[in-house]
């Protein structure tokens, strides 16, 4: 059996690797989420633990989380960034 290393749907997440999400967004003082409607749970939950100074997302549509937002970038993820970073 071959498994890729990611969580798929329906799947635990490892608690170690959980715990160290969490940690790491409750540290961050800027938290940049993108390609995500952050409707599905829990990992949707970890912009709870953000306490940070600057949310940022960037999705095609609205989100949950868009009126903590202090920036939002409406559109395909892939083309958000290209148009951010020139070749």
């Amino acid at each position: 059996l071959i498994k890729p290393e990611v969580v798929l749907y329906g799947e635990p997440l490892d608690d170690t690797v959980w715990r160290g999400a969490m940690a790491a967004v409750s540290s961050a003082d800027m938290l940049i989420v993108g390609g995500t409607s952050l409707s599905v749970y829990p990992a949707a939950s970890l912009l709870e633990y953000f306490m940070g100074k600057r949310l940022v997302l960037i999705n095609k549509t609205e989100t949950p989380y868009d009126s903590r937002a202090d920036l939002i970038l409406r559109g395909p993820i892939g083309e958000v960034l290209a148009a951010a970073v020139p070749e």
